[in-house]
């Protein structure tokens, strides 16, 4: 195996890792609630993707004191 001839310095280690930051998670509006959704899944608020109901959503009522 190649083994490195010199210590690689901290803004070359740091330059190479550029490309490894986190990127922004992207948003879509649920067309039926307006809640935000990730893109190609089912919106876990009201239960619907693409114009169709596919979960069931428990409805939670409010308990009376």
């Amino acid at each position: 195996m190649a083994n490195p001839k010199k210590r690689k310095s901290r803004s070359a280690v740091r330059t190479n890792r550029a490309h490894l930051a986190l990127k922004e998670t992207t948003l879509n509006k649920c067309p039926q609630c307006g809640k935000a959704v990730k893109p190609h899944t089912a919106c876990a608020f009201c239960g619907t993707y693409r114009g169709r109901q596919i979960l069931k959503v428990k409805t939670t009522t409010a308990k009376a004191k």
